[in-house]
C-alpha cells in the first residue's frame, strides 16, 4: 500500500530534522578538539609565519619585509643545520623505522613470554628524554664509558662516540630508537596480531618459508601501517632537538647543529626572534607540502 503525500513528507522532515540533530550533536562533541588544535597548533603555526615578516623586540613588532630570511640565509650554519637534520631523518628512517618493525615480527612469532618481551621493549618509553639523554652520555664518555668498557673488554677498538665529526650523528640516532622504539614496537604488535592466521596457514601449506611469509604476507597486510608510521617517522626525525640541545650542544664543529636547535639558538640566544620565526616557518612549510605529497602519493598507490 502506498503511502499517502501527507505521510512521505512528514517522514521526509523527520528524516531531515534527525539527521540535523545527529550532526549538529557530532559538532559539538568535536569542538573542543578544534578549539584545543586553533589555540595551541594552528593560531601558533600562523603567528610564527606572521612574526618571520617582522622585526619583534621586546613585545613591538615592525613590518621588516624579507629582512629576517635574508640574515638566516647568510648563516654558516642554516646550510649546516639542514644538512645534519636530513642527514639525521635518513639514517633514523633506517634504524628507527626498521628495527621496531623487525622486533615486533620478532615479539609475535614467540610463543611463551611474549608478555615479558613486550614490556622490556617498552620500558625506554616512560624514562623521560632528558634522563634518557644523560645515561647515554655518560655510556659514550670516551676512556669510563660503558660502551668504552664493553669495547675495551672484548679487546676492540675504542670510539669517540658523540665527540667525533664522523660518528656523532649515528650516535644520536641511537639514542632517539632505543628511546622511542617501545611506542612503535607495541603499535606494530597490534597491526600483526590483527592479520588472519589462516593467510599464514595457507602460505605454509604452499611451502612458502619465512621471509617469504614476511614478505608475501606481513608486509602487505600491514602496509598502510608501515607508511602512517613512516610519514610520523619523519616528521618527529626533522625536529630532533631533546637529545642535541642535552648531549652535545649541536657541536663537535657544528656536526649535530639541527633546525630545532638553530631555532633554539636565534630565540634564546642571539635574541633574534624574528630570525626564529622564519626558520619555524621554513620547517613548518617544508612539513606541510612534504606531508601533503607524500599523503596524496601514497594514496594514489594504495
Amino acid at each position: 500500500m502506498r503511502a499517502a503525500p501527507e505521510q512521505r513528507g512528514y517522514t521526509s522532515t523527520s528524516a531531515g530534522r534527525n539527521t540535523l540533530g545527529n550532526n549538529l550533536l557530532a559538532y559539538l562533541l568535536i569542538a573542543p578538539a578544534v578549539l584545543c588544535f586553533a589555540l595551541f597548533s594552528w593560531y601558533p603555526g600562523i603567528k610564527v609565519i606572521i612574526l618571520s615578516f617582522q622585526h619583534y623586540n621586546f613585545g613591538t613588532a615592525t613590518f621588516d619585509g624579507l629582512a629576517n630570511y635574508r640574515a638566516i640565509f647568510s648563516d654558516p650554519e642554516f646550510v649546516a643545520a639542514w644538512r645534519n637534520t636530513f642527514e639525521f631523518t635518513g639514517i633514523a628512517l633506517v634504524l628507527g623505522f626498521g628495527v621496531p618493525f623487525i622486533t615486533a615480527v620478532v615479539i609475535n612469532e614467540m610463543r611463551h613470554a611474549r608478555w615479558f618481551f613486550r614490556t622490556v621493549v617498552y620500558l625506554p618509553v616512560v624514562i623521560p628524554p632528558v634522563v634518557t639523554a644523560l645515561l647515554w652520555k655518560w655510556f659514550y664518555t670516551p676512556g669510563s664509558g660503558l660502551f668504552d668498557l664493553v669495547l675495551r673488554g672484548a679487546h676492540l677498538p675504542t670510539s669517540s662516540w658523540i665527540y667525533s665529526t664522523n660518528t656523532a650523528i649515528v650516535s644520536l640516532v641511537l639514542v632517539t630508537t632505543w628511546g622511542n622504539m617501545g611506542l612503535t614496537t607495541l603499535i606494530y604488535l597490534t597491526g600483526l596480531q590483527n592479520i588472519p592466521g589462516q593467510l599464514y596457514e595457507a602460505a605454509e601449506l604452499d611451502g612458502a618459508g619465512i621471509w617469504r611469509r614476511f614478505r608475501h604476507v606481513t608486509v602487505p597486510q600491514t602496509r598502510y601501517l608501515l607508511l602512517i608510521l613512516m610519514l610520523l617517522q619523519i616528521i618527529a626525525t626533522m625536529q630532533v632537538f631533546t637529545e642535541v640541545y642535552v648531549m652535545t650542544g649541536g657541536g663537535p664543529q657544528n656536526a649535530t647543529v639541527t633546525v630545532l636547535y638553530l631555532i633554539y639558538q636565534y630565540a634564546f640566544n642571539y635574541n633574534n626572534y624574528g630570525g626564529a620565526c622564519a626558520l619555524s616557518a621554513m620547517l613548518l612549510v617544508f612539513l606541510a607540502i612534504f606531508s601533503a605529497f607524500y599523503l596524496r602519493l601514497t594514496r594514489s598507490h594504495g
